[in-house]
């Protein structure tokens, strides 16, 4: 069975869109290699969507052409994942804070999808976040959201929005808002015990501020953490607005 001239040109450049959207999203892992799950999805999402909607080039591009064409893909499929990649970074801008004022941050853990060294407190606070994303559907977000992207901007084009920039520099700004905001009720407390700390100081000279303040620190932090457990759901289903907001914004852009 012959193929129709074209066909094997955009299947590519499928699978190059969403090769850069599994290995720049957090959600699949960060690991720079290829595992052998991912080439497996990969494959299969591409297969799925070029069945579904896919056409073959309707003329055969020179290896110049086919290189940009293969970079826009990739740079599509980046920008995608960065929308989840954004909001993870305001959950891990709350949690190491929070870590920071109670001097947990020398206390760190091997992220095993990135396979550095994280903060346990911003640790915590990602597993919250992916438990909940997955919950609310959130892989099934992430994999409409590239169907969608190859509608609105459809492979074979060397087309690509100038706003799309503007777009990223807005999600960046807004979630790192939302981390800040995601972190002040413990941070709210931490400062109070930090002020309490350094009054009992003032009074009592006798007294090793720096053996009492982590120890009152930690407790008030983790005491902090727990009383503000009840509130975690509705300041995660705020990042997750903060996720679809962000795909919706790049699509648009996109769109044109």
């Amino acid at each position: 069975m012959e193929l129709p001239p074209g066909t094997l040109e955009a299947f590519c450049l499928y699978l190059a869109r969403t090769s850069a959207l599994v290995v720049s999203s957090p959600l699949f892992g960060m690991q720079t290699g290829f595992a052998g799950w991912k080439v497996a999805m990969i494959f299969a999402v591409s297969f799925l969507l070029y069945g579904v909607g896919g056409e073959p080039l309707n003329h055969s591009p020179a290896p110049v052409e086919f290189g940009c064409l293969v970079l826009r893909e990739v740079l599509i499929g980046i920008f995608l994942g960065f929308t989840l990649q954004a909001v993870l970074v305001a959950v891990r801008v709350g949690g190491e804070m929070i870590g920071q004022d109670m001097g947990f941050n020398m206390a760190t853990v091997v992220d095993p999808n990135t396979g550095t060294a994280t903060p346990v407190i911003a640790q915590i606070y990602e597993v919250f976040f992916f438990l909940m994303f997955l919950a609310l559907n959130g892989h099934q977000l992430i994999l409409q959201s590239l169907q969608a992207s190859f509608e609105r901007a459809p492979v074979g084009k060397l087309e690509l929005s100038g706003s799309l920039a503007w777009t990223a520099q807005s999600l960046f700004s807004q979630t790192f808002a939302a981390g800040i905001a995601f972190a002040a009720p413990v941070m709210i407390l931490l400062f109070i015990a930090s002020l309490l700390v350094g009054i009992l100081a003032r009074f009592v000279p006798q007294l090793n501020v720096m053996d009492v303040g982590y120890s009152i620190r930690i407790g008030i932090g983790l005491l902090a953490m727990l009383v503000t457990a009840p509130f975690l759901a509705p300041a995660l289903t705020g990042l997750h607005r903060h996720v679809i907001g962000g795909i919706d914004g790049v699509l648009d852009a996109l769109g044109g």
